[in-house]
């Protein structure tokens, strides 16, 4: 087969794929209820023992705060990510809070929150 026929079809496939997905609604990103966000946690963390969880006004990302101590969970398309806050700095843009995690896995994300959630925010996320 002619490598440009090859390589037609592969990115036809691939754009099939990507299109298929997203009229399907697997783009859009997860919403997070404090339940939801208890359940997703314990789903990359089992052994933590939550205390208490904030969820983010536009349902996208929340702290949980646990025994072991803080962490982040937050939207990542149709799934969540989650990261202990241990090691990362904290920007503050004028529209999001940016967490740049020391961590290769997850070098960052950006919090999109409301003027009166980013100061609360920062100060749950500074360490103690």
């Amino acid at each position: 087969m002619p490598l440009h026929i090859l390589l037609l079809l592969v990115v036809g496939g691939i754009s099939a794929i990507t299109l298929l997905l997203h009229l399907l609604g697997k783009s859009r990103l997860t919403f997070l209820t404090v339940e939801d966000a208890r359940s997703a946690w314990h789903r990359h963390f089992p052994d933590d023992d939550i205390q208490d969880v904030t969820v983010a006004q536009n349902g996208h990302a929340a702290l949980v705060h646990t025994a072991q101590g803080p962490g982040l969970l937050w939207s990542f398309g149709a799934d969540t990510v989650a990261r202990h806050l241990g090691d990362f700095d904290l920007i503050e843009t004028p529209d999001h809070l940016r967490v740049i995690f020391h961590d290769f896995t997850a070098p960052r994300v950006s919090l999109h929150l409301t003027e009166t959630e980013r100061p609360l925010w920062q100060e749950l996320m500074a360490p103690t």
